[in-house]
């Protein structure tokens, strides 16, 4: 079925010709004042509005105001006559999308049409996925739908009750310890204590005190005695980040920990027996560390009981748009700012675009968004250069290979391509495409779509 317009105009031929201008696309309906209007809302629901703001009796803002607070949030489109600008200015913070000059230009309102009904769409869709996010796709913190960390989350589940040892494996910023997290929530240790320590931040010589503890003189600024991490999280779990950068003397003690549930402090010749569960983690290949002999192989094996690999944000699907919306959320309310739509466009970049810094590299991605955006809504003109580049090189390549595109076609990418090069600055773009500024802009003029600024 058509979509509904409403169309709400006093003059007549006006009615009329946006009429056989729209009948194509929508099913529309046509008002001649504000009272008939504000009547048909009642009755039906439309996807589109188009209102004059001058009429006989009350003005079109009233539609405006009525619309907006419609469950179905129709796209309302003002039409003004030359020198209400400002009043136009006016409906659209109060909540109209965008204005047109009467007498209005059909090509452009159809544009204008298509365009919000995108953004309307998109908006609909991101607050969808924040629905599911909040409702059922979150677990301990973990957000994500994909078949991949489904069965990462299924692991966790299995293996959360046990006692075994357990090894995340995975590339940098996958999100190891939020797992680690969850798997100790997932226990019965989780009213205990979970604590992380990261062993590639800490020097060799400070690692194993912080890991086992120390008696007080058992070396130089050893002023008094500390309990290490291994006692502090006794009870409970002790997550071990970048497992493969410990050196040999910690590997071995790390070893007996692993055989005997004993430590020792440094210092002492006491064993203090400690009730604790390992889970380790690393980006690192420990089984090609232990054939270069970088790690020992009896550790390894007593790490590797239960070995879960995370995978990389590129591999995880539609999880990259969940979390994106999370994330911008998140920051956005975190800053008192409105959260940034992103369009059609930016999203395609961004799903194109291997995140090769993965979690850790989206979430410092939104909250710079959201802190540096240049407004509500965000187009590849926002994104930098890693972003662009990037796109800008897969569309040529495909360009490239699809010879069945028209010389027109063609064109169009092209001139896509070097304003996405160029962030927008159209005399880059020209130059660029090795045209002058006059023919990018009648270019321009004649394929208004690749334009979005």
């Amino acid at each position: 079925m058509k979509p509904n317009l409403l169309i709400v105009d006093d003059e007549e031929h006006t009615r009329d010709g946006l009429e056989l201008a729209l009948e194509d696309e929508f099913e529309v309906f046509c008002v001649s004042n504000t009272k008939d209007a504000l009547v048909a809302l009642e009755q039906e629901e439309f996807e589109v509005i188009l209102t004059d703001l001058r009429m006989p009796g009350e003005s079109g803002m009233s539609v405006i105001d009525k619309a907006i607070i419609h469950p179905r949030n129709p796209l309302c489109i003002m039409m003004t006559a030359y020198g209400e600008v400002e009043v136009a200015v006016e409906a659209m913070k109060r909540g109209a999308f965008d204005f047109l000059p009467k007498p209005v230009n059909l090509e452009q309102l159809e544009l204008l049409i298509k365009r919000g009904l995108k953004e309307r769409n998109l908006e609909f869709e991101n607050r969808h996925l924040h629905q599911r996010l909040d409702k059922k796709f979150s677990f301990d913190g973990i957000m994500g739908k994909s078949h991949a960390l489904e069965v990462v989350m299924d692991k966790v589940r299995l293996v959360g009750p046990s006692k075994a040892t357990v090894l995340l494996t995975g590339e940098t910023g996958t999100g190891k310890e939020l797992v680690a997290q969850s798997i100790h929530q997932n226990s019965n240790r989780s009213k205990k204590t979970f604590v992380p320590v990261h062993c590639a931040a800490l020097p060799s010589n400070l690692l194993e005190s912080e890991l086992f503890g120390h008696e007080k003189g058992a070396f130089t600024g050893a002023t008094e005695r500390r309990i290490g991490r291994f006692e502090a999280a006794s009870g409970g779990t002790l997550f071990l980040d970048e497992i493969g950068e410990i050196d040999p003397s910690t590997q071995v003690k790390l070893l007996r920990f692993l055989e005997s549930k004993t430590i020792e402090r440094l210092g002492s010749s006491k064993t203090l027996e400690l009730d604790v569960r390992l889970v380790c983690a690393t980006n690192r290949n420990l089984f090609q560390m232990v054939q270069k002999g970088d790690f020992r192989d009896d550790l390894y094996y007593r790490l590797n009981v239960v070995t879960i690999e995370l995978p990389p944000l590129r591999d995880r699907g539609d999880d990259l748009t969940l979390l994106l919306n999370h994330f911008l959320k998140e920051y956005s309310l975190e800053n008192g700012f409105d959260i940034p739509v992103l369009s059609t466009e930016a999203l395609h970049i961004l799903k194109n675009y291997a995140w090769p810094g993965n979690i850790r590299e989206l979430r410092n991605f939104c909250e710079n968004l959201v802190v540096l955006k240049r407004g509500k809504n965000i187009t590849p003109y926002d994104l930098d250069s890693r972003f662009t580049m990037h796109n800008t090189f897969e569309a040529a390549v495909d360009v490239q290979q699809n010879h069945n595109l028209s010389i027109e076609e063609n064109e169009k990418r092209l001139l896509r391509n070097a304003l996405l090069e160029a962030r927008g600055n159209r005399t880059k773009a020209a130059e660029l495409m090795g045209i002058s500024r006059r023919t990018l802009h009648r270019k321009l003029d004649r394929w208004p779509e690749l334009d979005t600024k």
